[in-house]
């Protein structure tokens, strides 16, 4: 099966809809959105077409393929206008064979890892920087930031089909790539 993963949209209208766009085309089933959804943040610059009217109204509408955790930027208010939950600071998913623990990166990070197994994966955004890599025998995996990237980084998602996991912009460009075996 293949799965998307995403971050930081931050209320930008303009790349909330390139990433629901590259959905879309993906053949995904499920869109994971690692926190962050609606507000900037006091630390971020207002990203391109600040809009989180239009942001909630976008993902309510495919509601029903979305799994998602809440980043250090949303709240209870947030939740309020979306119509999937987003509460949870982490979920435990199993993904073709694999568990992965999706969670903003605020309070569960590589710092501060849960209790994983060898094979495990940790999927987290909250840094705005692309990651897919080993960490011991666990797999630590970033689909970088839809629309406030860092360090030169363009937006971006992440896909997951089958062990394959792959970080890419919204011009179809790899920026990683990592097998989960």
């Amino acid at each position: 099966m293949r799965y998307m993963f995403a971050s930081d949209i931050h209320g930008s209208a303009y790349y909330c809809g390139k990433m629901l766009e590259a959905f879309g085309k993906s053949g995904a089933e499920r869109l994971i959105l690692l926190g962050d959804l609606l507000y900037h943040g006091p630390r971020n610059e207002l990203p391109r077409e600040y809009e989180p009217k239009r942001v909630f109204a976008m993902l309510n509408d495919c509601r029903d393929k979305i799994y998602a955790v809440r980043g250090n930027c949303d709240s209870e208010v947030d939740q309020m206008v979306l119509a999937f939950p987003m509460l949870a600071d982490y979920a435990v998913l199993a993904l073709n064979g694999k568990t992965i623990y999706a969670t903003h990166g605020h309070i569960l990070n590589e710092e501060h890892l849960p209790p994983m197994q060898p094979g495990d994966a940790l999927a987290f955004g909250h840094i705005h920087l692309p990651a897919a890599r080993k960490m011991g025998d666990k797999y630590l995996l970033n689909p970088g930031s839809v629309s406030l990237p860092k360090e030169g980084n363009p937006p971006s998602y992440a896909i997951l089909d089958g062990d394959q996991f792959t970080i890419r912009d919204f011009d179809g460009g790899v920026l990683g790539q990592i097998r989960l075996v």
